[in-house]
Order: C-alpha cells, then structure tokens, then sequence
C-alpha cells in the first residue's frame, strides 16, 4: 500500500473504469470476430476434405470447428459479463451521486430548520391571527359606526324633505281653502253688491 498515492476521485475512478471496460469489450469483440473467419475457413476445409472422401481429417477437423464454436460462445459470454459489470459500475456511480445528493439536501433542510425555528414561527403565525382578527375587529366596529352615521345624516335629510313636502302640501292646501273662501265671498258679495 502506497501512502503517497493520492486519493482517487470517483468520478475519474468510474471513467478510468468504462475506459477499460471499453478496451476489454473491443478486444473480446476483436477475438470473437477472428474466431468467426477462422469458422468460415474451418467449414470450407471440412468441405474439402468430405469431398476427397478423408474420413479422419474430416472427424479432427470437426472437432476442432466445435471447439471453436465453444471458444466462440464463452467469449461471447465474457463479453456481456464485461458490459453487465461496466453498467453496474455505472450505476453505482449513479447511486454514489444520489445519496451525495441527498446528503447535500438534507444538510441544506436542517440548516433551514435551524434558521427557521419551527416553535418561533407557530408563534409569529399565532401572532399574526390574532391581530389579524382584532384588526377585522376593528374595521367591521369602524364600518357600522360609518354606516349608523350615514344611516343618521339620510334619515335626518329624509325627514326634512318629508316635512318641507307635508308643509308644502299643506300650505297649498290652506291656500286653495283660502282662494276657495275668498271666491265664495266674492260671489256673496256680488249678489249681495246686485240686491242693493
């Protein structure tokens, strides 16, 4: 163990690992691929030796092809093992960010409810209520008391314009009596004025 290494970084631990990955994954590939085109020329010679009636060769030469064909598929599965690893690696990494994320966020959340004081805050908001109850209170008070006042001034008009009506209508009346009275003694005094 080496006390002067320095301390990897996950990130560039998770890319130094797909890299390798990649690299372990395109020679699999490489091999795979070589292993196919020596199939191909396999089966041809088998061909060849069938057609020249070489039973022996033939039977080597077979075996070989299945051996091969064996190398073929175990290389295959090497390489989705290569790729299974690359992407659990991937997701941890993925799970690695997330739960630093959340740490993060949960730092931030505590700090918050430190700053916040959750018993200060009910008792502001009960604050609040209280005088926002006593402050609708008030103006409801101060409304009715506008409203009893206006209610005052339009009756007082109301009255005084009832009476000035009544007043008016009575004087005209007395009048119309008087007009009345005075045509009647107008007429009493013409017949009276015609028999003298």
């Amino acid at each position: 163990m080496n006390i002067f290494r320095k301390k990897v970084d996950p990130k560039e631990a998770l890319r130094t690992s797909k890299r390798e990955m990649a690299v372990a994954t395109r020679g699999v590939e490489r091999e795979i691929g070589s292993l196919q085109m020596e199939e191909k020329k396999l089966v041809a010679e088998i061909k060849k030796t069938a057609k020249t009636g070489n039973e022996a060769a033939t039977k080597i030469l077979a075996r070989q092809l299945v051996r091969l064909r064996q190398q073929i598929i175990n290389l295959q599965g090497t390489r989705a093992q290569i790729r299974g690893v690359a992407t659990h690696t991937q997701a941890m990494h993925a799970g690695t960010s997330i739960s630093a994320g959340m740490k993060g966020a949960s730092k931030a959340m505590a700090a918050m409810n430190k700053q916040m004081e959750p018993t200060k805050q009910i008792k502001v908001m009960r604050e609040f209520q209280k005088q926002s109850n006593q402050l609708d209170m008030t103006l409801e008070m101060m409304s009715d008391a506008i409203d009893e006042t206006l209610d005052k001034d339009e009756a007082e008009e109301e009255t005084e314009e009832l009476t000035n009506q009544v007043k008016y209508c009575f004087g005209s009346h007395l009048l119309r009596s008087f007009l009345h009275v005075a045509q009647g003694l107008s007429r009493n005094f013409s017949m009276v004025h015609l028999l003298i």
